[in-house]
């Protein structure tokens, strides 16, 4: 009987198949370009609101400096948390449906696209706020310390010392917001924005195969998650850099770490150095 009902659901998935492919493979195509373009644009906006979060001020500030600091604060935190605390559906309601509301049908989004783009960008970028900020701090304030005591101002600083190492710590975060986001478009539906998930719907209206429609979603989700893992994995390798180095130094008298040559046998510096017999029997007379 199990047997049975797989090799029908079998059947029943290369129908659906045959008949829709076109639209499932335009839903996918929709799905990954909204899911790009919005984390970009997500990660931009997470990028400013992280920088300025972090902007240090004194007491010795101009007064004006530190109100204008603190308020762009607390307009950041209440972005952040309302947007981090309702659900994305709800927010591609609100702005789709308030605008007309309250500017009696004046002022609408006629291009479901660019609705799309906002909500999940303006929703992605309230998370990746508090990754850049996160991934900000996290760096050793020694680092920014030296950098002040040789001269360097806070944009030098941040530009070329803090930012290069946050962003190889937020980067896995990155890519979990991405992921999030192929998933999460799937709720652009309630405005009417058609993506993988809305043509599933379409289909099934039409068939009324919701399982095996279902199933080809599951599918296609799983298949795109993936992929966009293997190539933030690849990414975050191409950002380690090289996994191992051998430093060189042609100048002996100049002493770091690393002059070593061989470490089993010793180094010129070293009174016992096998490796530089004539040099250890010098300094042993």
């Amino acid at each position: 009987m199990f047997i049975d009902r797989l090799t029908q659901l079998g059947q029943d998935i290369a129908k659906l198949w045959s008949q829709y492919s076109a639209s499932f493979l335009l839903g996918v195509r929709n799905t990954l370009i909204l899911a790009v373009v919005a984390t970009a644009i997500g990660c931009v906006i997470g990028f400013f609101c992280g920088v300025l979060q972090t902007i240090p001020y004194t007491k010795n500030d101009n007064i004006f400096k530190r109100f204008f600091l603190k308020l762009l604060r607390v307009v950041i935190r209440i972005y952040v948390e309302i947007f981090r605390g309702t659900p994305m559906i709800l927010q591609a309601v609100f702005i789709f449906y308030a605008l007309p509301y309250f500017s009696g049908n004046a002022i609408q989004f006629t291009n479901k696209w660019i609705c799309a783009i906002v909500v999940v960008s303006i929703n992605t970028g309230a998370y990746m706020a508090e990754s850049f900020r996160g991934g900000i701090i996290s760096i050793d304030p020694g680092q920014t310390e030296g950098a002040k005591a040789i001269g360097m101002t806070h944009f030098q600083t941040m530009n070329s010392i803090i930012l290069p190492q946050a962003l190889r710590n937020i980067m896995p975060q990155i890519g979990n917001n991405f992921i999030i986001n192929v998933k999460d478009t799937s709720v652009m539906f309630i405005i009417g924005f058609t993506e993988f998930f809305a043509y599933h719907k379409m289909i099934t209206g039409a068939t009324f195969k919701y399982f095996p429609s279902a199933v080809i979603e599951m599918a296609g989700y799983l298949i795109m998650t993936i992929i966009a893992s293997l190539l933030l994995r690849f990414v975050e390798k191409k950002l380690d850099g090289a996994g191992s180095y051998e430093l060189v130094n042609a100048d002996q008298l100049v002493m770091t770490a690393g002059t070593y040559n061989n470490p089993e046998k010793g180094s010129p510096y070293d009174e016992h150095s096998k490796e530089y017999p004539d040099l250890s029997e010098r300094r042993g007379r």
